[in-house]
């Protein structure tokens, strides 16, 4: 009886193990993996197990074999999944690989300080979610008509802090208003913004400075 911590570097000692025995190992493994991730609505998730030693043999277990996943692990790239026989007292270390895809904005460009995005140098692609940092874009009418503010690559994803929807210094609409009743006027962005962030921006004609809300590519909307 094998007991402890078996890694997958094991000695030329150990007998074969049945190919049964070791399918259904790694099997154990990978379902642990995909019950604990959440499918994602619009990406797909890929897990495979590595393949095991052929020299590893464990007595058949006589119960359900069960997983963990030992640590802290983040469920993305390599991860190591431990599988044990309670019965016969055995368990095995199993690295299986996670790759979790997502549907990305991307450009397919290169693109400058000041590139305005358009249909023409965007596109949706399948991006693995490990590679992807901060906020990025799943429909590129989010973001067609915004300003590129620091490079961006082809082939890199689209984030906010990539773009501002209203730039310092732009022109922008301010709609003015509530319940129907709305009121146009011009002004000039202060500072810049995405989707949903308050800026500060100067009317135009009254040089008033106001707060207001970025709903849309250079349109603010303000409550009064």
């Amino acid at each position: 009886m094998i007991i402890g911590s078996l890694l997958l570097s094991f000695s030329g000692n150990i007998h074969a193990t049945p190919l049964s025995q070791q399918a259904l190992i790694q099997q154990t493994a990978v379902s642990h993996i995909k019950q604990t991730l959440i499918q994602p609505e619009f990406g797909s998730i890929k897990v495979t197990a590595a393949k095991l030693d052929s020299r590893l043999r464990f007595p058949v277990c006589s119960s359900q074999l069960q997983a963990s996943t030992p640590g802290k692990q983040t469920l993305a790239g390599n991860v190591t999944v431990l599988v044990r026989c309670e019965t016969e007292n055995w368990q095995l270390y199993v690295p299986v690989s996670v790759q979790q895809t997502l549907p990305q904005v991307i450009a397919t460009a290169h693109l400058g300080r000041g590139a305005l995005l358009s249909a023409a140098n965007l596109k949706i692609a399948m991006v693995e979610s490990r590679f992807q940092r901060g906020i990025s874009f799943t429909d590129p009418q989010q973001i067609i008509g915004s300003k590129v503010k620091r490079t961006v690559k082809a082939g890199d994803v689209i984030q906010a802090n990539d773009i501002c929807l209203v730039c310092r210094n732009d022109s922008v609409l301010i709609r003015a208003g509530q319940s129907g009743l709305a009121i146009v006027t011009a002004g000039k962005a202060l500072s810049d913004g995405a989707i949903g962030d308050e800026i500060r921006v100067q009317n135009t004609k009254s040089k008033r400075i106001i707060d207001g809300v970025i709903t849309a590519v250079g349109e603010v909307s303000v409550k009064y």
